[in-house]
């Protein structure tokens, strides 16, 4: 008697998501099953790795993770051009950092300068990512949600607290919003109705649940994304069948872990093979919890992970 791997009949789907336009343009979500798990139901887009850069040259990284981009740190599109030219990205995420008023504080206009520059520079799908804070991240958001009309750009964090501006300037220039709650499962629903009600189409929202890197709270997100897709796949709740975002990069790479000299403790190994396994672990657990797409640092890390995504076939 032959064996048969048990199978399960999901009723739900999860929607389908495109960023950018024309022949770059990248198509996540559509899964009818759990991630991998393409034996049970249909995986019609892979997880993606959306290369991450910055608007400003960070100055705290490891030495490891500067390597691979130390000639281009301070020009954020020539920075673009090297991740798709010389490691092959077709899509970016740019971490809007120089605009958190505790930090450099850049002003609304010297900021879209430089966004301007990078568009120009690149011709992949943009995702922009704020800096937390709810005021300056709605200002600059909703400026560039009119500078880049015509590019279906994503635009992220959007919030409990600064939703309407940011989903309004999304559904006037018809770009997609990334619904950022801080890991619960009835909060990412919470938002997604809210902007639902708002008029952002199904088919421009994102979810980004929110997470830590490699032992500092994946096991937590991992337990909320396995939650989020239950409920969608099996439970055929719609305000819940969206594309997940994880944006992981900036969370391994600023832990203390990823920069201990070796010479100060042997028994942790060579910090740039230590910092890379932790990128490319947190990567692939939240690929297996059901990322669509993953924000990546490292080109090895990003390889070692495009590699397990190709295997398991999906």
């Amino acid at each position: 008697m032959s064996w048969e791997i048990p199978k399960i009949q999901y009723k739900g789907k999860i929607r389908e998501v495109t960023l950018g336009t024309g022949e770059k343009a990248v198509t996540v979500g559509g899964e009818s099953c759990y991630p991998f798990h393409d034996f049970e139901g249909e995986i019609p887009s892979p997880p993606v790795i959306a290369y991450e850069i910055w608007d400003h040259a960070p100055q705290n990284w490891p030495e490891a993770v500067r390597k691979p981009y130390e000639d281009v740190l301070k020009s954020p599109s020539d920075w673009a051009k090297k991740c798709v030219q010389e490691y092959g990205a077709n899509l970016i995420t740019v971490q809007l950092l120089g605009i958190d008023p505790h930090g450099i504080n850049r002003p609304v206009d010297e900021e879209i300068r430089i966004i301007e520059e990078i568009v120009k520079a690149v011709e992949v799908p943009l995702i922009f990512w704020g800096c937390d804070d709810v005021e300056k991240d709605a200002s600059v958001l909703r400026k560039i949600a009119e500078v880049c009309e015509g590019r279906n750009v994503a635009l992220a964090p959007v919030a409990d607290k600064n939703y309407k501006q940011i989903g309004a300037s999304a559904i006037a220039y018809k770009h997609v919003v990334i619904a950022s709650t801080p890991i619960d499962v009835n909060l990412a629903k919470q938002l997604n109705i809210l902007l639902l009600d708002l008029g952002v189409p199904e088919n421009k929202l994102l979810m980004d649940p929110t997470t830590g890197g490699l032992g500092y709270g994946i096991e937590y997100t991992y337990s909320v994304m396995e939650r989020d897709r239950i409920a969608a796949l099996v439970q055929e709740d719609e305000k819940l069948a969206f594309p997940m975002i994880c944006n992981l990069a900036k969370e391994v790479w600023k832990v203390k872990e990823v920069a201990i000299p070796v010479s100060k403790d042997p028994k942790m190994g060579k910090e740039e093979e230590r910092g890379i396994m932790m990128e490319a672990i947190t990567a692939s657990l939240l690929a297996l919890a059901g990322a669509d797409i993953l924000v990546m640092r490292h080109p090895r890390a990003i390889g070692l992970i495009s590699e397990l995504i190709e295997e398991l076939g999906a």
